[in-house]
């Protein structure tokens, strides 16, 4: 590693070359406040200004950008030296800060980024003043159309993020920069709505938006309503809401395991029931595992494909609508538990299934859309869920109600008919875990043994393709672990010309799986400051999957077969995996007529 010796603020120190001055800076404790820079360059477009510093060198003073400068030797007769706190420095901070307010729309007692808005945090850092700069401002595009985002070009301030995290995540690309000069704003192709393009609504562009320009569509109100009106509403929440709730009440990423306090917020809430969808995750893999197993022994289509992730569904049928048949029938654990919610919960308890209102907390967008898909309506035609709220929603919700997270005590899941998990439930909330929880029951399955030691490592990681091979009896089997869509395609592009050597893969739609999911609590922009690991993605994805591990490893049950309220599910009214029953209501199909970009 070469080191170059740099001229901060009148002192030396020494940094790896190669560096820009924004990185240096960081790394010898000076944080420079900055708004379209996102973690390791990836996106760095140098737009705002915000991160602007003095640079005095034999060339005299400018003013340049930090994110983009690279560092140089601060040699005596060349000069080089940086000034973060020079009067020109702030006061172009400051500016360019005034001049992103002077077209921004403002209202922010509504914004659903009040309080964690990154321009109004700059704002106060570089002690920006109001109305500095007032006149006409961009004209806007609101569009609310698609089930899971909401685009509100009013808030943005073209930093760029959401369009590189498009490309860089899920390899897609369908943001980009709109029309030119102070006409610009962020949107699809000709400025088309969500629903216009091949968009997955994986809402990782939400995640790094800085302003409230990019949002989930809220569903508290449909929820509200369904209370008010009577309905049993009944609450399920996904293994990863549990890995991040606590985030939105103070406490640091991987802090907490927030499950009982989570439940006991719920119980207050009003809701009739609240359940685990770590119940659905075992039943997907009783299903799931059988569907590999039928697949192996009757020489199905090979490799079969994990179908849990409603953001991949979409990718698959936008862009691999020819592998359909390498994918799994199976619905998603949350989906599972709504038809068996409106099916066999129903009648346990003398309700009609037109009564009974589920709603799942997840922490992705993207199931919003897929509960409204009409393949996921297996009882009378009822939605299996009838609303989904994201972890932030479900946070709005406990600090509406006065609700204080770190008074509020431990409390149990409701127990009726389908209340225990096994400790592969939980992991399916990170990359890896879908796979490692159906091999544990197929290994059962096949050998009639349970596999030890329990865990399949092979499979487990924050890589964004994970590859492994697997001794299952007599059999040997490959397997693939794929999160982000760009990490994907590869993947399906050898399915797709017939050189695959993989039985079983896993496809996540998010980087990191569920615990990175386009619903969970942003990542707050001090820690994107400080001296985190190299890949900050993978150390937040990382410390929140320890949760989720954690859960496992204390379980006194760690296989999905073994669930005794599984198996009694079977025995009183499913029957078998993959049978008829478990077929009509557990199962589902996919498009292939999705347009990518239908008439407006």
């Amino acid at each position: 590693m070469v080191n170059v010796n740099i001229n901060i603020e009148g002192r030396i120190y020494g940094v790896e070359k190669g560096l820009t001055v924004l990185e240096a800076a960081r790394k010898v404790g000076y944080n420079i406040p900055t708004l379209c820079y996102w973690k390791n360059g990836e996106n760095s477009l140098a737009s705002c200004r915000v991160c602007l510093v003095e640079l005095r060198s034999a060339r005299g003073s400018r003013l340049v950008a930090s994110c983009v400068y690279p560092v140089e030797e601060c040699q005596a007769e060349r000069g080089f030296e940086i000034h973060i706190s020079s009067p020109m420095a702030i006061n172009a901070r400051r500016t360019s800060v005034e001049l992103l307010l002077s077209n921004h729309s403002q209202n922010c007692q509504t914004c659903v980024k009040n309080g964690r808005c990154e321009l109004l945090h700059v704002a106060d850092l570089v002690g920006a003043r109001d109305h500095q700069f007032e006149g006409e401002k961009t004209p806007s595009t609101y569009d609310d159309a698609a089930p899971g985002i909401i685009r509100d070009t009013s808030k943005c301030i073209l930093c760029g993020r959401c369009i590189e995290r498009c490309k860089k995540a899920q390899g897609i690309g369908i943001l980009g920069f709109e029309k030119r000069g102070f006409q610009t704003i962020v949107g699809p192709a000709e400025n088309r709505s969500f629903t216009q393009v091949p968009c997955i609504q994986c809402g990782q562009c939400i995640e790094v938006c800085p302003t409230g320009a990019l949002s989930e569509h809220r569903e508290i109100g449909k929820v509200d309503e369904a209370i008010q009106n009577g309905k049993y509403v009944v609450v399920q929440t996904a293994p990863a809401v549990r890995a991040a709730i606590s985030e939105e009440f103070g406490h640091k990423i991987g802090e907490e395991n927030g499950t009982g306090k989570m439940v006991a917020a719920l119980h207050r809430l009003g809701f009739k029931r609240v359940f685990d969808t770590d119940f659905g995750a075992d039943l997907t893999i009783m299903e799931e595992a059988q569907e590999l197993i039928n697949r192996i022994s009757s020489k199905g289509v090979l490799p079969q494909i994990t179908s849990c992730s409603p953001g991949w569904i979409n990718y698959l049928e936008y862009f691999y609508s020819d592998l359909i048949p390498h994918v799994s029938t199976c619905k998603s654990p949350h989906e599972m538990e709504g038809a068996i919610l409106k099916s066999y919960f129903a009648k346990s308890h003398g309700l009609k299934p037109e009564d009974v209102f589920v709603v799942s907390v997840m922490p992705c967008t993207a199931k919003k859309g897929e509960a409204k898909r009409k393949e996921n309506a297996a009882v009378e035609g009822l939605p299996d869920v009838d609303a989904v709220l994201t972890t932030r929603e479900l946070a709005v919700l406990i600090k509406r109600a006065g609700l204080l997270w770190d008074e509020l005590p431990e409390e149990e899941f409701d127990q009726d008919l389908l209340g225990q998990y096994s400790g592969a439930a939980p992991i399916f909330g990170t990359t890896g875990g879908v796979m490692e929880a159906a091999l544990r029951t197929a290994y059962h399955n096949l050998t009639g043994k349970e596999y030890g030691p329990i865990e399949f490592a092979a499979v487990r990681g924050a890589d964004g393709v994970k590859k492994a091979e697997v001794k299952i009896g007599k059999l040997s089997l490959k397997v693939a672990v794929a999160s982000g869509m760009r990490n994907a395609k590869p993947l399906l592009d050898e399915i797709r010309a017939g050189k695959s050597p993989y039985a079983f893969i896993e496809i996540m739609g998010c980087p990191g799986g569920c615990v990175n999911g386009g619903g969970q609590p942003f990542v707050k922009p001090n820690l994107l400051a400080g001296k985190e690991a190299p890949n900050i993605l993978d150390t937040y994805c990382q410390k929140r999957a320890s949760i989720l591990y954690s859960i496992d490893e204390k379980s006194a049950i760690r296989q999905s077969h073994n669930n005794p309220d599984v198996q009694k599910l079977y025995k009183d009214f499913l029957g078998e995996p993959c049978g008829g029953i478990s077929e009509n209501l557990l199962h589902t199909h996919y498009r292939s007529d999705r347009e990518k970009y239908p008439e407006k």
